[in-house]
């Protein structure tokens, strides 16, 4: 018998559709993350770029105008051009988390709608491992500010129509 998902501790999901093939929009989601994030939703106060090593093990980094670098994310699961798997280590007070433990992770699916046009699809899973506070986080993320406007700007910078 399994347990139904409590709805405070539902995932996460926002969707959009992009007018480009799918191994296009995985590709800018991986590959140029920097292009389509929202630059009030990094850590380090000047990013400049997003380095995702795109292999399972690797890191999702910040870097700033002065090579400083912040690690946000570990990669999970990379099945191109389907899937992409990653942790989010960021604290409820929007800080690095080092503890894996308390560490949610973000499930992004890439769907061929036809051959020009492709749907993704964001959940952002297990917020309460983040501890005290992350009913916070999962309405910050949840909310028109957050993953929502981030996949807006992947609609924009990977569409071709």
């Amino acid at each position: 018998m399994t347990t139904p998902t409590r709805p405070e501790t539902a995932p996460v999901s926002v969707s959009v559709d992009v007018a480009a093939p799918v191994e296009h929009v995985f590709d800018v989601f991986t590959r140029q993350m920097s292009t389509w994030w929202d630059p009030s939703h990094h850590l380090l106060d000047d990013t400049v770029d997003m380095d995702v090593e795109l292999r399972a093990g690797g890191s999702i980094t910040e870097v700033d105008s002065a090579g400083r670098r912040c690690r946000i994310a570990r990669v999970l699961v990379v099945e191109r051009p389907a899937r992409f798997v990653f942790t989010w280590d960021v604290s409820p007070r929007w800080e690095v988390e080092t503890d894996p433990a308390r560490c949610s992770e973000v499930h992004v699916s890439f769907v061929a709608v036809d051959e020009r046009r492709s749907r993704v699809v964001l959940e952002h899973r297990h917020l309460e491992r983040h501890g005290e506070g992350w009913e916070g986080m999962r309405d910050a993320v949840g909310g028109a500010d957050g993953w929502a406007v981030d996949l807006s700007g992947l609609q924009r910078a990977a569409g071709t129509a």
